[in-house]
């Protein structure tokens, strides 16, 4: 997992140490994703009546510029070992994880294509895209017969 590695100790950490730390992640997380969420609303919902409700202009939007953000994030993150581990909670997994799921599913699929796993990517990308519009469907049908 992303978080795992961000924190590596040559010592055994105490106890109280270790809360303290999971504590700190799930704070930059958490402040991440408030600001991810506001972000997502107030882009989706700006592009949406500057352009009409018709097509989803405001989530297209959003997706885009999420899979651009995690794309330098990710790749600027794993070049620099000199920045603090933090900036890892707090955008990729915090900001970028509430404004958009869509960039994950993009990346991970990139990521895949470029360790030669064309395949597995393919097998990813679609099977995401199918099984997720048969569970939206398959969510919408119990819905509307509760």
């Amino acid at each position: 997992m992303l978080g795992d590695a961000i924190y590596p100790c040559i010592f055994v950490a105490s106890e109280p140490f270790q809360r303290e730390i999971a504590l700190q992640k799930y704070l930059l997380i958490a402040l991440g994703g408030a600001l991810g969420s506001i972000a997502r609303y107030w882009v989706g919902s700006t592009i949406g009546s500057r352009m009409g409700m018709r097509f989803p202009y405001g989530t297209l939007i959003v997706n885009i510029t999420a899979c651009l953000v995690i794309g330098f994030t990710m790749t600027y993150l794993g070049r620099r070992a000199d920045l603090n581990p933090a900036w890892r909670f707090l955008i990729p997994i915090g900001f970028i994880g509430a404004y958009s799921t869509f960039s994950t599913y993009e990346w991970e699929t990139l990521t895949n294509l470029r360790s030669g796993a064309v395949l597995l990517a393919v097998l990813y990308a679609g099977g995401s895209f199918v099984l997720g519009l048969i569970a939206v469907w398959g969510g919408s049908l119990l819905a509307e017969a509760v």
